[in-house]
């Protein structure tokens, strides 16, 4: 019996540990171009500065927002790496060995996190495509949100 209650015991404090833990998260956002010719800019972006998002927030009362009381300048950040990738197409259509470079760099950036304790906890993806003769603009954008546990 007292072995039953220990072993109970321990599962709730393991239980209790685990529902406890402590989480950081990291945002890397790849963009690439649907443009035709290689007149696009497709690149992996990493913001490496902290943001105060209490700066940045305003409540509303009576319907009425102060958000116009936070500057573009105050929400904008300064530190980011940006990675080179490649445009989806070239003069001729959709170019696949650009796509299979994009993925050896987006895989290389996300084992380099993984080797940093990062983990890769969801994937937001968007397409802004192309809307008909004339246009030529889109881009494809994917969101890579990892965790990693606080200590």
């Amino acid at each position: 019996m007292k072995k039953l209650l220990l072993t109970a015991a321990l599962a709730v404090a393991a239980t209790g540990a685990a529902l406890a833990q402590k989480f950081e998260y990291k945002v890397i956002t790849s963009v690439e171009s649907i443009v035709p010719m290689g007149i696009g800019r497709s690149m992996l972006v990493e913001n490496k500065q902290e943001v105060d998002i209490s700066k940045l927030s305003r409540d509303r009362e009576d319907g009425k927002s102060q958000q116009g009381n936070v500057k573009r300048k105050d929400a904008r950040v300064e530190e980011i790496t940006e990675t080179k990738l490649l445009n989806f197409y070239s003069g001729v259509g959709i170019n696949f060995q650009n796509i299979a470079s994009n993925d050896a760099i987006i895989t290389a950036k996300i084992n380099e996190l993984g080797n940093d304790g990062w983990e890769l906890a969801f994937i937001a993806s968007g397409v802004e495509s192309d809307a008909g003769d004339g246009d030529g603009k889109g881009i494809f954008i994917t969101r890579y949100i990892f965790k990693k546990q606080v200590k």
